[in-house]
This record gives C-alpha cells, sequence and structure tokens, in this order.
C-alpha cells in the first residue's frame, strides 16, 4: 500500500480536508476590530490560565491595547479531535474580554457547523451540524448525531441531589435505545446506550444479563475500565442479581456510591467495611446507607460512626470524609424541607459549620474540622442573621444563629491551635488559605514542622509546608535531614504546580541545603545537573535562589531575556537580586518596566508576587480568585515609594479581581461589608491619585 505522501496528486486533491483543517482554516480567517483569535494550540497551553497568559503575550507583541480574545487549549484539543483531524467531541472556545465582542467574532461557525454560546461566564462550544427524524432521533450510523442525542439526554434536570435526575424518555427514544443492545452485544459500543437506559432504570433484566457476560469476558481482570459498571451494577442490584454481590466486591470501594442507590444490610456492611478499611470515599456512602437502615436523623448517625472510626483508629482523612458527609445530609434534609435553593443551601451550611464546632454531641475531631471550615464563614452567619427582612435561612432564628457564633468564637482558638489544612486536598483549595500564613505563630511552626517529617505527607504538602519555613526564614536542618536522603527518591518524583504559590519541594529543599550550606546540597545540586529526568530541565533555575551569587544571576537572566517560557525564572532573579544588593524585591521589579526583552505580562504578575519578600506568591499568573492577590495588589497600588507605572499595575490588578467582577465565584463567598470596603477602595483610587 502507498503511503499518503506518495500518493498520486490527483488522490490528493480529491481527499476531504480533516475537520481539523476546515476549522484551523476558518479560525485563521477571524480576528480585527479589537478580536483576536490565538493560534491552535500546543501542548504548552495546557489550560485556560496558559491561554489567558498566551493571549497578553500575543497583545504585548504587537503592540496591542486591551482587546477581546478566543482561544482553546490542548485538553479542549485532546477531547475534541481524533489523531485523524476529525471531530468527535465538542470544541470549547474560551476567551476573554468582552463577551459580546467574542460573539459577534465568532460567528456562526465553519460550514457545515454551529458554535453554541455558553453565556457570559462559560465557553463556546463547536460542534457539527446533524440532523433528527420527525421524533427527534439521530441516524444510528451518524456518530456525530447519536453523540449529541446522548449527551441532550444525560443532561441532568436536577443537580441539587447527591444521584442526579434526568428527564423521562419518550416511547421512541426508549425503544430507539433498547435496539442497540440488540444482539449481538459489544459492550464498548453498547456503553452509551446502557448508560442512558439505567439512569431512568430502564435495563431490563435480559439486557442487564447479557451486558454482565459481555463486560466480563471483554473487561476480565478490569472490569472498572468500563465506562457503564456503575449503571450495570446498579442493574444488578435493583434486579437482585446473584451475581451483583460478587460483582460488587470485585470493583471494591468504588461500588460505594452505587450500593447506596439501592439500600440493603449487605450493602451496608460491604461500604463499612471499606470506609473502616481507610477508604474516605465511602464514608459518605457509609453515612447514607446507615441513615437509609437504622437513624434517620444525621447527627445521630455520624455520632455512631464516629464512635466506630475512634475504636478502630481510623486516619484523619476518614474523619473528613464523615464530617463532609455530616454537613452535606444535614443542608440536603433542610433544602427538602424547606424548598430552599443552591445559595441559601450554601448559606444553611455555615451555619452548619458554626453550630457543630461547638456541639458536644459531636468528638472532638469533628468539632476541630467544623472549626476550620466555620473560620471563613463565621462574618457570613453572623451578616446572614442580621439581614433585615432578607434573610435566605428560612426558619432559622436570628437570636439563635448570633449566639452560635459567638460561642464559636469563644471557643476557635482552643479549637484550632496546632491544626492546619488538609494538604492532600484539591490544591486550589490550600491556594484558598495562603494568605493566612503571612506570620506565623508558634503553633504553626510546629504543625508545619511535624507535616515536613512525616514520611505520609505528599509533595504537594511538603512544597507548601516547607516553602512557608523557607520563605519565613525558620526552615532548619533538621528540615533537610527529613526530606534528604530519606525521601529523595520521592523528591524527584514529577509534580505539577500549575496553580500553586509553592514550589517543587525538591527546588525548595534544594534552596534551603544551599543557603545552610549542607552537605547535602553538592548531591542536589548534582542532581538538577544531570541529564535525567527531562521534566526538571524548566525548573533547575529556580534552585538559584538558594545561595545566590553574581554568576547564578547572570544565568537566570540570560534565560529571563531569552523568550523561554517562564515558570518562576523572572520571579527568582528578582528575589536573587533583592537579596545580594540587600533591597526589597519591590523596587527591582519596578526598575524593570519597559525594559526590552521582559514580557510585560510576567512582569506585572512578578510585581504583584513580590510584595511581601516573606511570602511571595509563585502562582505563574494573577489569580483573581485569591485573597493573597487581592492584598498584595493594593498594596502595590498604595506604595509610596515605587513609580506611578507600578502602582497603576497594582491598581488594574485590583479592579481586574474577582472581589469586584465576579464576588460570586469567590470561595470562601464575600461578605457584603468585604464586597462594600472593596468597592470604595477601588473608589477612591480611581479619581487619579494612584
Amino acid at each position: 500500500m502507498k503511503s499518503p505522501d506518495t500518493a498520486p496528486p490527483g488522490n490528493r486533491a480529491a481527499r476531504r480536508p480533516s475537520d481539523f483543517t476546515t476549522i484551523t482554516t476558518w479560525w485563521r480567517g477571524l480576528g480585527g476590530d479589537g478580536f483576536l483569535v490565538l493560534p491552535p494550540p500546543k501542548r504548552d497551553r495546557y489550560t485556560q490560565s496558559d491561554g489567558h497568559e498566551d493571549a497578553a503575550e500575543l497583545l504585548a507583541v504587537r503592540g496591542l491595547g486591551p482587546a477581546s480574545f478566543a482561544y482553546w487549549h490542548w485538553q479542549s484539543h485532546e477531547r475534541a479531535f481524533d489523531r485523524s483531524g476529525a471531530l468527535t467531541g465538542e470544541l470549547l472556545l474560551h476567551w476573554g474580554g468582552h463577551h459580546v465582542a467574542v460573539a459577534v467574532g465568532l460567528g456562526e461557525g465553519p460550514a457545515g457547523f454551529r458554535i453554541v454560546d455558553g453565556g457570559s461566564q462559560g465557553a463556546f462550544r463547536l460542534d457539527r451540524i446533524t440532523h433528527r427524524d420527525e421524533a427527534g432521533l439521530p441516524d444510528p450510523v451518524d456518530p456525530d448525531g447519536v453523540r449529541q442525542f446522548l449527551h441532550a439526554l444525560d443532561e441532568p434536570v436536577d443537580r441539587s441531589s447527591t444521584s442526579f435526575r434526568y428527564r423521562s424518555l419518550s416511547s421512541a427514544e426508549a425503544e430507539w435505545l433498547h435496539d442497540r443492545l440488540r444482539d449481538p452485544l459489544d459492550p464498548t459500543a453498547a456503553t452509551r446506550f446502557a448508560v442512558s437506559l439505567e439512569r431512568r432504570d430502564e435495563l431490563t433484566p435480559d439486557e442487564t444479563e447479557r451486558l454482565l457476560r459481555a463486560w466480563r469476558v471483554e473487561y476480565e481482570e478490569r472490569l472498572g475500565e468500563w465506562g457503564a459498571w456503575r449503571e450495570l451494577l446498579h442493574a444488578l442490584l435493583r434486579h437482585g442479581h446473584e451475581e451483583a454481590w460478587e460483582t460488587a466486591a470485585g470493583l471494591g470501594p468504588r461500588a460505594s456510591d452505587v450500593l447506596c442507590q439501592v439500600p440493603s444490610e449487605r450493602g451496608l456492611a460491604m461500604v463499612r467495611a471499606f470506609a473502616l478499611d481507610g477508604d474516605c470515599g465511602s464514608v459518605r456512602g457509609w453515612l447514607a446507607l446507615h441513615r437509609s437502615l437504622h437513624e434517620p436523623d444525621a447527627i445521630r448517625a455520624a455520632v455512631a460512626l464516629a464512635a466506630e472510626l475512634t475504636a478502630s483508629s481510623a486516619p484523619e482523612t476518614s474523619w473528613r470524609g464523615l464530617y463532609d458527609a455530616l454537613i452535606g445530609d444535614v443542608t440536603a434534609d433542610w433544602r427538602q424541607e424547606t424548598g430552599a435553593d443552591h445559595q441559601a443551601g450554601r448559606s444553611y451550611a455555615a451555619l452548619a459549620a458554626v453550630r457543630f464546632a461547638t456541639d458536644e454531641r459531636l468528638p472532638h475531631p469533628m468539632r476541630v474540622l467544623a472549626a476550620r471550615v466555620a473560620r471563613d464563614q463565621v462574618d457570613l452567619v453572623r451578616e446572614e442573621a442580621l439581614g433585615s427582612g432578607r434573610s435566605v435561612l428560612v426558619g432559622i432564628d436570628t437570636a439563635e444563629a448570633l449566639a452560635a457564633a459567638d460561642r464559636y468564637e469563644a471557643a476557635r482558638d482552643g479549637l484550632l491551635s496546632g491544626t492546619g489544612p488538609d494538604l492532600a486536598a484539591y490544591e486550589g483549595t490550600l491556594g484558598r488559605v495562603w494568605h493566612r500564613y503571612r506570620t506565623l505563630t508558634d503553633a504553626d511552626v510546629r504543625w508545619l514542622r511535624e507535616r515536613v517529617a512525616d514520611p505520609e505527607t505528599g509533595l504537594q504538602g511538603l512544597g507548601f509546608c516547607l516553602e512557608l519555613l523557607l520563605a519565613h526564614g525558620l526552615a532548619t536542618e533538621a528540615d533537610v535531614e527529613a526530606l534528604v536522603p530519606r525521601r529523595l527518591k520521592d523528591l524527584t518524583k514529577t509534580y505539577r504546580t500549575t496553580y500553586t504559590e509553592w514550589r517543587h519541594p525538591l527546588v525548595t529543599s534544594t534552596c534551603l541545603a544551599l543557603d545552610l550550606d549542607h552537605p547535602a546540597a553538592g548531591k542536589l545540586v548534582a542532581w538538577w545537573s544531570g541529564a535525567r529526568p527531562v521534566w526538571k530541565d524548566k525548573l533547575r533555575l529556580l534552585t538559584h535562589l538558594g545561595a545566590p551569587d553574581e554568576a547564578k544571576a547572570a544565568e537566570l537572566w540570560e534565560f529571563v531575556v531569552s523568550g523561554g517560557h517562564d515558570v518562576g525564572q523572572l520571579m527568582t532573579w528578582v528575589l536573587v537580586r533583592a537579596r545580594l544588593d540587600g533591597e526589597h524585591p519591590l523596587f527591582v521589579a519596578d526598575r524593570l518596566l519597559g525594559t526590552p526583552g521582559i514580557r510585560e505580562h510576567v512582569l506585572h504578575r512578578v510585581l504583584i508576587g513580590v510584595a511581601d519578600p516573606q511570602q511571595p506568591l509563585w502562582h505563574y499568573a494573577v489569580d483573581p480568585r485569591s485573597r493573597s492577590w487581592w492584598q498584595r495588589a493594593l498594596e502595590v497600588a498604595e506604595h509610596p515609594g515605587l513609580s506611578p507605572e507600578a502602582r497603576a499595575i497594582g491598581l488594574r490588578t485590583a479592579r481586574e479581581h474577582f472581589l469586584i467582577r465576579h464576588p460570586d465565584q469567590l470561595s470562601p463567598t464575600p461578605t457584603e461589608a468585604e464586597r462594600a470596603e472593596a468597592l470604595a477602595w477601588i473608589d477612591r483610587h480611581t479619581d487619579g491619585s494612584v
């Protein structure tokens, strides 16, 4: 067979262009009148943050002012296109600037495709135009029509409960789906049809039996890899199939969520065993099943489970699972009783956290967890309780809510002393508490050191804790000894720090060892200089902040002006230069403004990030959802020693923060007082004084 490159020219000319070619040809023809489209992505534009950074860079290179723009990133690209360039799913088009300008700039899409506007807070969605018959059904041989049809069927009509609700099927739709499950049965091809049916409890006993057999043949030692295993297990349990329990046991803890949808004593025993064996995710199902079968009251049920956790010496992750399950259950119960909406539910969950922190019925570990959450919620509870005539907390006595807040504040310090956040949580959750650590108490320092010394602390947690200790000048030789060489094998693993304020823990460890002239420093520097692994190459220069000298500063500067992708190198150079020259890094960054070869948007991020050199913000882009970035932006805008240009950058960053633009997207939710204070600050600084 001839390769495509050796095919006759006529054949090549007759070949239809791929979807990717058609879309990119249309895409490159867009733009103009204050609207910019970024080139199709490569792998280094992996997230929306990368896209916004690329847009800022492109605008700067072209010498353009603020403009609306659109792009897609690599994650969206991989989901939408196969290797041949065929569109196999929606292509999400992200954007920045003014929504209306982007919508007009994108238009209707290329021929044969359509664009759906996701609204002012969502992405635009590009997909192929397909056709349906009079009953609204696609041609079964049209993969795009089938995909779009099933996507519409699987859109929940109610997301308010743990188990989503879906609209009922018409008789024609149900028949169409059942027809797809006729013999011969291919479990992979049948996946989407089985899911849509069982989400409505409509898999028949015969279909369930045949799917089970085909599943076990096709996925024999990897049952959990099939996309419809949850729905099939649900059908097996619902039909009382004799092999349901063997199947659940084979799937292990991941089966917990399905087992609690079909309550039984046997299912309770299985989920309880998973939870007591250390699986945090099974705790929610354990509480749900215990409530369904034994104790409807959420608090009494949680207390019963807590006693078992205590008796089994369960890890802290199990306690977190139980606390989260309890908060979720009491909030869902209240919403069901009152008909309250999601926003009201958030307010009620805040009040529940404040109450639980001092509820003597709950064991101490759960009250500590409640106290952590309540720290960010108590002001919201007070504000909501005092909101005359507009409180969403239906049926809640104002005096009782205020008394609960008073009890919490009296007990808070005792409950929280020597504790810290869940270091294994989603890194964005950790980032939201970063601003609390600009100053460290003795109890904070003890907790951070204990976590560094704990062999169970993962790379994310080590990065979080060691960064704080080092930046505050409190890291010691003991911290080096705890990590090198005992955990060097772990530390040399790749760890993406895309969204965090802390560096890779091996970067921080190396800086510490160099600063202390520790014997391990030579070994670490040699590792960074080696050829493998490749991932470390882009981070090596960040270690120059340890024991800096002019040679390290020069190497950093060479990279900074080279145009290479910055993952903290400019920030490192500014901090190195400040240490060498004995001045505040803000002044170093300020003097760089307007320097040829320096990416403007990166320098602006660094300027805000170094406002406090005892806790620099290492996120590679300004995070508009972070209280830390808001606070530093204000400090830059008000700094009397900075240039007007630098102070204007601080003001612009503050104006673009979500506290000003999208307060509903901040977590924790800002109080009205916090929001009013922020708006007042903006008003005071828009009269030309900054």
